[in-house]
C-alpha cells in the first residue's frame, strides 16, 4: 500500500481532511451500535481499509499507519464506511474482535459523568 492511494473519486470530494490531511473516524460496533472508539484516518489509511476490509488507521503520535489488532490481536473488520453530512468525519461500522482501548476495554468511552462525579462504567476485559 502506497500513501499515495486515490480513493473512489465522489468519497475523496466529499470528504473534508484537515490540514494534516486527517480525519476523525469513529468506530462502531456493526450489530450492537456500541461506540467503540475515535481515531484518525487519511486518505492512504481509508483506502487500505477499503481494500483489505480490516481497519487501518494513521497514528499521529508514531506519524505511521495503525493497523488496528496488528499487535494486540484485537482487530477491526470493516463492515461498512459512512460519514456524516459535513462530509468531515467518517463512521466505521465494524465487527471488534475484543477489546477496542489500549486500555483493554471493549470500548474506549468507559468513564462517564453521573451525578456530578466521573465514575468508571467499564472494567478491564
Amino acid at each position: 500500500m502506497t500513501t499515495a492511494a486515490a480513493l473512489p473519486a465522489t468519497l475523496d470530494a466529499d470528504l473534508l481532511f484537515n490540514a494534516d490531511g486527517l480525519i476523525p473516524a469513529i468506530a462502531q460496533q456493526h450489530d450492537t451500535g456500541e461506540i467503540l472508539m475515535m481515531a484518525w484516518m487519511n486518505r492512504a489509511s481509508i483506502q487500505e481499509t477499503l481494500e483489505t476490509g480490516q481497519v487501518c488507521y494513521w497514528s499521529r503520535s508514531r506519524q505511521a499507519f495503525w493497523r488496528k489488532g496488528e499487535s494486540s490481536g484485537h482487530v477491526q473488520r470493516l463492515h461498512e464506511l459512512r460519514y456524516d453530512c459535513d462530509g468531515d468525519t467518517i463512521l466505521l461500522l465494524v465487527d471488534q474482535t475484543g477489546a477496542a482501548c489500549h486500555t483493554n476495554r471493549r470500548s474506549c468511552f468507559y468513564r462517564a459523568v453521573r451525578g456530578g462525579e466521573v465514575v468508571e462504567i467499564m472494567q478491564p476485559q
